[in-house]
């Protein structure tokens, strides 16, 4: 049997285009029995390759292809170290594998010079269990046999047989039809023939089928940035790369059969197997060496009456000692040790610390381990969606920290078990559906234009695939089948959808291990930070402890309020009607989870008055089970159309007026009607949330059986089966979203009774963050609390508030550095800065630098001095100069303290008697230092005619890009009204000029694109300080802020618009008409109706001649123009317009020019 030993997968990262599950069913198709896995330098896909090789039947042989230094791994001269060489290791065994996985983890962690190195001082450590072959051209015996120097080809040869042993080290034969190769190949006989040192017959696999060449081609050209046809240095100049069979590979080494045998004799000798599902937690030390589960027993004990009294009830006893019977059966005893370690740590260094995250906040023994702070027996929360016992697997309480101070418990973790046995883990960037073809068509040499406009066709629907796009879009569809181009697009980007292109780090992911990380699992480096090479799924499956230590920045935002109030949040009173007043009233700005304009709406409706409503509320404001909000809110007002169709579902459904919302309400019905266990329960839970029809099927029967046994018809059973069939896969968690309505209920409370301290801390947390800063600027207006400007002797480095004030934090201003803030907070405890050359004399030899101190000025952080800013800025230079030449001639003791230029006068300062700037120059100034206005905002004046009129603000247009339940989607014509704070313009490939213009309002800024048509038109708007209203179509793409394609531009808005109606009800078809009455140059299609069959076809066409001229449709239904969108703008010619009247008829396609 011939097996395949040098295979690249996915995870060579764009240098692979083999998907593990294909590449492995397409061996077992082509007969083989074993298969091994050598991507470049890596071992990411290690786990998912072994799986798949299990599930075909097919013997996994765990290898790499790592990279050699030329000289030691350490070395790293950009001449003699650019290069290395190849070397393929299979794993024979456990210790092969444990030595593999610690020589590719050095090659990262030590190693890394362009690609992760290992040298010849690792090999020698670490190369027992090993089987070794000499790799590619690319290894070094192939590049000294290319180099015609045969006897130190010969000479390594023998180093490595030597080291590896007899029977580990071979000469690898390769033939894609490269002339190299059989200049390569004839050295590596010749050596065989002398040494005796066995060859095996290798195809270095790329992709699976021959015609996938070009797959890889275009991952190559995504990788670096090139177009198909050019240079890119990684060109395999043959198209034999691909996955072969054992009769091609004995027809290409007939010559040598004995290495093609060989590769048995290595399968043969690679058996290792990763061990899945056996826990291998980290050591705890208890006190006193006590037993584990007696410690663990005793501290739930303990906090059972601490959060409960003396006398808890008997059911919380029977439900603690239930949950620590089951922890212990299934090994997670130091689990929660661990955890509640960790906790109690940051508890203790008043690090703000979640209530609880995720379905841990079920648990009844983390409650009182005060792991968690929500009470599970309260708000009837589950623990077997915790931890089945029925279901072997790691739990996984995932835990929110204050985001400032997040690192010092990862650094507590790190010191307390060792720095070798905490790492970070790996994450990868996929080519998403329009990522890829974007990507594709790029490396396709397409205008990028082009491109934008098929990746738009692909719906913004929750992970849809490129596949799924076409079948839903007709457009898109229809365009594949008219353009060959566009087909092979959609095609070649089908090919590597999904396929990873980057490693990063998990956001909040850490792995504690027993022993060292790298004893268990390859490490990779990423910005200098270790981090598993396995993804944290398959960490979970390896047995290892997976962390989630998760940043949240409202906890920060709660506990400097808290602070700033001088409360204890923990005690506040969850039932208060004013916090409550404030969610129905829809008054959620700046509060967690509910301040999207969506959701604002939402609670206006429902009119919340209790906590378990806002639990509901941020379970079902999501775009699956939407559609259950109206009956949510209309039965939550009128109880009797709450229908159960059987009594014994309403001590279930009550809570939520008969509507299904949590997984805990699925496993509820099971058990109570059912006579299901919770473990049970939740495994047919899962299997209908992942649609697994087989599982559902055969649960179908179980439960119609066990519902009639309880007196239920079989019919009503069958309903309530389909409905939750229905709903399970949208059902929410109820033990996160009762945890994180707790968060937003603290959040409204400080905001309810202590907005000012509450909107300070809230834009300490997003002063990078200019758009929110805006936001919630105008909400502090709006709650009468005034923004003033930063003051140099009380401002502290972030916001500050002193009643209805709150002062502006130093470290917003531009130019200004923590470490100066900080000098100017301890320099203040010697008194108050009196006036500039008191500050510049008092800060000169710390942290001092010009540019801070004009800031500080311009933004008015010094106007409580007695000279204006005009006065301080000219000022400034020569001070400064005089205080540095006071300064050196003191050092040198050219004259006493109090003397200067050797008289008897004080260091004293002139300033120019000049007038103060105009009050638009302060205003400008303001804005850039800070981002805001902070004397008065220019929109002021129209925010009350802007909301009159309906206008959008901006901050709800930026919000839709992230909210899928924004009434605002891509393409929806929006009107909006702002300041011109920027314009940029650029000349596009026709030669005319377009513009990028920033519009702000007091909600935020949004960036504006005038093209060349409507720019001509509207041009004279278009300035710095300039109040304009726009209208055009909003632009909404995958992780890029919103943008609006300006239609039309107009001035600001008047009172007197409001009585003229002139931006209400049918502004959009006026708009859109005007244009036709005024013949301006355009192009003219006439259609029936918006449905007609024709359109499709005839914006195949027009989609082609991407230009300027404006492109309208006539239905004749209803006698209506309409404007397109400005992208579908055209460039109009002789063989676009025949086209379009073979298409429409002549009489149907107009140009007016």
């Amino acid at each position: 049997m011939f097996t395949h030993l040098h295979t690249h997968t996915e995870f060579s990262l764009l240098d692979g285009a083999c998907r593990i599950k294909q590449l492995v069913s397409s061996a077992k198709s082509l007969g083989m029995q074993s298969l091994a896995i050598t991507d470049h330098g890596n071992m990411y896909g290690a786990v998912d390759f072994y799986k798949a090789c299990k599930a075909e039947g097919i013997k996994p042989i765990i290898g790499c292809e790592v990279y050699v230094a030329p000289r030691t791994r350490f070395d790293r001269d950009k001449v003699l170290d650019k290069e290395y060489n190849h070397l393929i290791l299979l794993c024979k065994n456990e210790e092969g594998y444990k030595n593999l996985i610690k020589m590719v983890s050095k090659a990262y962690t030590e190693g890394f010079y362009f690609k992760p190195r290992i040298d010849h001082d690792l090999l020698e450590k670490y190369h027992g269990g090993l089987v070794c072959l000499s790799a590619c051209l690319a290894g070094e015996i192939a590049q000294f046999l290319l180099q015609k120097d045969y006897d130190r080809a010969k000479s390594t040869a023998l180093w490595y047989a030597d080291l590896f042993g007899e029977g580990n080290y071979y000469l690898e034969l390769q033939n894609h039809g490269l002339p190299e190769q059989i200049q390569v190949n004839e050295g590596l006989k010749r050596i065989n023939r002398e040494t005796g040192i066995p060859l095996v017959a290798t195809n270095d696999v790329h992709y699976i089928e021959k015609q996938d060449a070009k797959i890889q081609q275009v991952l190559i050209c995504i990788n670096t940035n090139k177009t198909i046809g050019d240079d890119t240095g990684l060109e395999f100049h043959a198209n034999e790369f691909y996955l072969k069979s054992e009769q091609q590979m004995r027809e290409i080494f007939a010559d040598t059969p004995e290495a093609i045998d060989n590769t048995q004799i290595i399968s043969d000798m690679c058996n290792f197997d990763f061990e899945f599902g056996h826990t291998k937690l980290p050591y705890y030390q208890t006190p006193n060496n006590m037993d584990h589960f007696e410690y663990f027993k005793m501290l739930c004990q303990k906090g059972m009456k601490k959060r409960y009294g003396e006398n808890p009830p008997k059911e919380y006893y029977d439900r603690l000692d239930y949950e620590l019977e089951t922890v212990e059966k299934m090994g997670y005893t130091d689990y929660y040790l661990i955890v509640a370690d960790f906790v109690s740590f940051a508890k203790s260094k008043g690090i703000p610390v979640g209530p609880g995250r995720g379905s841990g906040a079920g648990s009844i023994a983390a409650y009182c381990m005060e792991i968690t702070d929500l009470d599970p027996m309260k708000y009837n929360l589950l623990f077997e969606r915790f931890l089945n016992p029925e279901r072997v697997s790691m739990p996984d309480f995932d835990i929110d920290f204050c985001y400032v101070r997040r690192s010092e418990v990862i650094d507590y973790v790190t010191k307390k078990y060792g720095a070798d046995h905490v790492a970070q883990i790996v994450t990868f960037g996929t080519l998403a559906t329009k990522a890829a073809i974007r990507d594709v068509g790029r490396a396709m040499g397409m205008p990028y234009a082009a491109v934008d406009a098929v990746a738009k066709l692909v719906p913004n629907d929750f992970h849809i695939t490129i596949e799924q796009a076409v079948n839903k879009s007709k457009e898109l569809s229809n365009l594949m089948k008219e353009n060959e181009q566009i087909n092979e697009l959609i095609e070649t980007a089908k090919k590597v959808e999904g396929m990873p292109r980057n490693t990063s780090t998990h956001a909040a992911g850490v792995v504690i291990t027993h022993d060292p990380v790298s004893s268990y699992v390859p490490l990779a480096a990423n910005d200098g930070v270790p981090v598993t090479q396995y993804i944290m799924t398959s960490l979970e499956e390896l047995g290892l402890l997976k962390m989630d230590f998760l940043g949240l920045r409202t906890l920060t935002v709660i506990d400097d309020a808290s602070k700033m109030a001088g409360i204890d949040i923990n005690k506040i009173n969850i039932d208060d009607e004013k916090v409550y007043s404030l969610f129905a009233g829809g008054l959620t700005e700046g509060v967690f989870q509910f301040e999207s304009s969506g959701m604002k709406r939402m609670l206006m409706n429902l009119k919340p008055t209790r906590l378990e409503d806002l639990i509901a509320a941020t379970s079902l404001y999501r775009p699956g089970p939407a559609n259950q909000i109206d009956t949510f809110v209309e039965n939550s007002h009128n109880p009797s159309k709450v229908k159960y169709l059987t009594p014994a579902l309403k001590p279930i459904l009550e809570n939520t007026y008969g509507c299904v919302v949590y997984q805990e309400q699925v496993m509820q019905i099971f058990r109570e009607l059912a006579g299901y266990s919770y473990g049970r329960a939740d495994i047919v839970r899962r299997a209908m949330s992942k649609k697994k029809l087989d599982v559902m099927e055969k649960e179908r029967t179980a439960f119609i059986s066990g519902c009639e046994k309880n007196g239920i018809d079989k019919s009503v059973a069958n309903t309530i089966f389909d409905q939750m069939s229905d709903f399970a896969k949208y059902a929410f968690n109820k033990s996160h979203a009762a945890c994180y309505a707790l968060v937003a209920y603290r959040t409204a409370y400080l905001k309810c009774y202590y907005p000012a301290e509450f909107m300070a801390s809230l834009m300490t947390s997003v002063l990078d963050q200019s758009n929110k800063v805006a936001r919630y600027t105008a909400e502090c207006k709006r709650l009468g609390i005034r923004l003033a400007p930063p003051d140099i002797n009380s401002s502290m480095q972030g916001f500050t508030a002193n009643e209805k004030v709150i002062n502006y934090g130093l470290l917003g201003i531009k130019n200004v550095g923590r470490e100066f803030v900080d000098d100017i907070v301890r320099e203040r405890e010697n008194g108050d800065f009196t006036d500039l050359g008191d500050f510049c004399t008092r800060m000169s030899e710390k942290h001092f630098n010009r540019r801070a101190v004009e800031s500080l000025i311009r933004c008015g952080a010094m106007d409580r001095f007695d000279k204006n800013r005009r006065q301080m800025l000219q000022a400034l230079p020569s001070m400064l100069s005089n205080i540095e030449l006071y300064r050196q001639r003191t050092q040198y003791g050219q004259f006493d303290f109090f003397a200067l230029d050797g008289d008897n006068s004080a260091l004293t300062f002139d300033y120019p008697n000049i007038d103060e700037f105009p009050k638009a120059e302060l205003l400008k100034m303001e804005k850039e230092m800070t981002g805001l206005y902070l004397s008065g905002h220019p929109m002021d004046k129209y925010e009350e005619i802007c909301r009159k009129i309906g206008f959008a603000n901006i901050g709800e247009l930026l919000e839709s890009a992230n909210d899928e339940m924004s009434v605002y989607k891509d393409k929806s014509f929006v009107r909006t009204c702002g300041i011109v704070t920027g314009v940029t313009l650029k000349q596009t490939r026709n030669g005319s000029s377009m513009a990028f213009v920033n519009v702000e309002d007091l909600y935020g800024s949004i960036e504006v694109i005038v093209f060349s048509k409507t720019l001509e038109k509207y041009n004279e708007y278009l300035y710095d300080g300039s109040i304009i209203t726009v209208s055009g179509n909003l632009s909404l793409e995958e992780e890029k802020d919103a943008k609006i394609l300006a239609a039309g531009i107009d001035s600001a808005p008047t009172s007197a618009d409001i009585e003229s109606g002139k931006f209400t009800e049918n502004y959009r078809k006026t708009a859109k008409s005007e244009p036709h009455k005024k013949k301006k140059s355009a192009l003219y299609l006439r259609f029936q109706n918006e449905n007609d069959k024709n359109i499709p076809l005839a914006k195949r066409v027009t989609d082609i001649f991407d230009g300027n001229i404006p492109l309208y449709y006539y239905y004749t239904d209803d006698k209506r123009y309409v404007l397109q969108p400005r992208e579908c703008f055209v460039e109009v010619n002789m063989t676009e317009i025949k086209e379009l009247k073979r298409i429409l008829g002549d009489e149907n396609v107009v140009f007016v020019h």
